[in-house]
């Protein structure tokens, strides 16, 4: 029974990150991840004048209550998201000039419903080249707090960036959401929130959070759920096979782990203990419709593993992936056409005949690490898959090819 060591979750050491820059005192984060998107937030924060320590199992971050260290800073965010909208809010509650630019593929993606919920709060920024684009630049001199409208229909991490300024803002925030896309992922944010210290409830659309800042603490991160997907995949292609992430159960703060549900319903088995989760093939994977708008993350696994099921699946819901590392949805339909399945989408959805793939084909990455991944646990049942940029996994997960390898021979798959 493979059991895999997952790292830590992305979307958790990115939010302790902030909070972590944000508390009074200096915090410890164990087991964070260390990959591209996070060595670049932290970077992002030394950039802005705070210390961060690293061991080989933790960080250590000295909190400053009162905003960045240094009065200027230019900081480049890399492909990070979570980099490139959670640090300029963070920067808006200090004092001082702020220039943040990201990597020709995080400036394509959005930012405008933030950048405008946070002129309407008072904070002086600009945009230097497309509106509502990376670069920006920020006058920072504090955040009065108030009354924010936000549309988070494109992103949760829109809604995420403004609930984790509220602390830091003289008055609290009240934040009415339009559209919410992800919900989950607020989940993991206010839950985060509160275990250091702040105070925030949820009223209907509206979101309240407290001012009076954040204390220090240590914190675990737990592996990644959407990582897991991967290997959750593997088992549910593989009849026989069985797999088992430990540290990630039915405690754990991560969305994602829904997507084990999904496989459930094609015919997996799944048990979701107190601290780990297991995924059983049983030769059984059948088509079905599924929303998956909360844990949208996890479409290109479920649509890499499609051909495989007994009948069609169609994915739907799915229409902020198509603003994501690349358009999920389109690069999903590409990439099993060139294996040969038919494939037919819309704005939010996808849908997917079952077949025999191809072999020897090489998947298009769209420099997107979750089109590679998903397309590995293709690669387990077709051989010859190949990619024409597998070194993209170091965004969330350097040693992915090595731990999928791993995994691979221990199913003993017959592409081994």
């Amino acid at each position: 029974m493979p059991v895999v060591d997952i790292p830590g979750s992305k979307s958790i050491t990115a939010r302790a990150l902030f909070l972590a820059a944000a508390a009074d005192g200096v915090t410890t984060l164990v087991r964070p991840l260390r990959s591209d998107d996070t060595e670049g937030f932290a970077e992002g924060l030394t950039r802005l004048g705070y210390r961060v320590g690293r061991t080989p199992d933790t960080w250590q971050i000295d909190g400053r209550p009162e905003g960045p260290a240094l009065p200027e800073a230019d900081v480049y965010c890399r492909d990070g998201a979570t980099t490139a909208r959670f640090l300029p809010t963070l920067a808006a509650a200090g004092h001082g000039s702020y220039r943040f630019d990201a990597s020709p593929q995080m400036r394509r993606r959005p930012l405008a419903p933030l950048t405008r919920a946070l002129r309407d709060l008072g904070v002086d920024l600009r945009h230097e080249e497309a509106e509502g684009h990376h670069p920006l630049r920020i006058e920072a001199a504090g955040v009065e707090g108030g009354e924010v409208v936000l549309d988070a229909g494109q992103s949760s991490q829109y809604l995420t960036a403004l609930l984790l300024l509220g602390p830091l803002t003289r008055r609290g925030l009240r934040i009415r959401v339009t559209e919410l896309v992800s919900a989950p992922y607020v989940e993991i944010t206010i839950a985060m929130m509160r275990e250091f210290g702040a105070e925030v409830r949820r009223e209907g659309d509206v979101f309240v959070v407290g001012p009076g800042g954040y204390r220090a603490t240590t914190y675990a991160v737990e592996p990644d759920a959407s990582t897991s997907s991967y290997f959750f995949a593997a088992a549910a292609v593989t009849p026989g096979a069985e797999v088992t992430v430990p540290g990630l159960g039915a405690g754990a703060l991560q969305g994602d782990l829904a997507f084990v549900d999904v496989l459930r319903r094609m015919g997996a088995e799944a048990e979701i203990g107190p601290d780990r989760t297991t995924v059983r093939g049983t030769g059984v994977l059948r088509g079905l419709t599924v929303n998956m708008r909360d844990i949208s993350d996890t479409m290109p696994t479920l649509a890499a593993i499609a051909p495989f099921a007994s009948g069609p699946v169609r994915i739907e819901d799915v229409a902020n992936t198509r603003v994501k590392e690349c358009d999920r949805l389109d690069a999903c339909a590409e990439n099993l056409r060139r294996l040969g399945i038919s494939v037919s989408t819309g704005p939010d959805r996808i849908e997917i005949e079952p077949g025999e793939p191809l072999p020897d084909v090489q998947i298009k990455s769209y420099g997107d690490h979750r089109i590679v991944m998903s397309f590995a646990v293709t690669g387990l049942r077709v051989p010859g898959v190949s990619f024409d940029d597998p070194g993209c996994v170091r965004k969330t997960f350097p040693g992915f090819h090595e731990a999928f390898g791993n995994l691979r021979a221990a199913l003993g798959s017959s592409n081994a």
